[in-house]
């Protein structure tokens, strides 16, 4: 592979692709929490922007390395992220259900949290590694970070919308933020395993 225009531009549709879960849970965050920081919100779509990046790289590396070992757990990862989505929305639903009137009773995203919303949303991304595999070490770097810059340009409206919905419709906020956790668990699994 050399270094051109349709490298770049096969960069961006990558993160543009891979950035579309993150995008979702990025919303959810939004509306969970309408008065969000600006740093806050730098945080999480960098905790997403680090994870999409990571995981084409880590793909790379096992295409590299050790392919076999990827194959037999390249089939867990539908399950895995169906696991942590189904988590971390259900429970923020349930938070929704049980309401509060104070912004002190409603659900924050805290690290934690985050972190597995990271991991679920990017770990299909490994197969990137794959579609990547071509390129020499330095080429998968900067297609990661060009993924990387997309998510975190993304996450960033998706945490923008979120927040102004959030605001108009704070009651109802985390029940669909959860829902939509639910539903990106789903529909990774769904398109995964089937």
């Amino acid at each position: 592979m050399e270094w051109n225009l349709l490298f770049f531009f096969n960069s961006v549709l990558l993160g543009v692709g891979l950035s579309m879960d993150a995008f979702s849970v990025s919303l959810a965050n939004g509306l969970n929490e309408p008065d969000m920081s600006r740093r806050k919100m730098c945080g999480i779509a960098g905790v997403f922007a680090f994870f999409q990046a990571a995981m084409p790289m880590t793909g790379w590396i096992c295409v590299h390395t050790f392919i076999q070992y990827f194959t037999a757990f390249q089939k867990l990862i539908p399950w895995i992220a169906l696991a942590l989505l189904l988590f971390i929305g259900g429970k923020m639903f349930a938070d929704g259900i049980k309401g509060g009137s104070g912004e002190a009773d409603k659900p924050k995203a805290g690290l934690l949290s985050l972190l597995l919303q990271g991991i679920a949303t990017s770990i299909d991304a490994l197969s990137v590694g794959f579609t990547v595999a071509g390129y020499d070490f330095v080429m998968a770097l900067v297609c990661a970070f060009i993924i990387s810059v997309v998510t975190f340009v993304i996450c960033m409206g998706g945490l923008v919308i979120g927040k102004k919905f959030g605001t108009a419709y704070a009651e109802k906020a985390a029940m669909l933020g959860g829902t939509i956790l639910i539903l990106i668990g789903i529909e990774i699994f769904v398109t995964g395993v089937f």
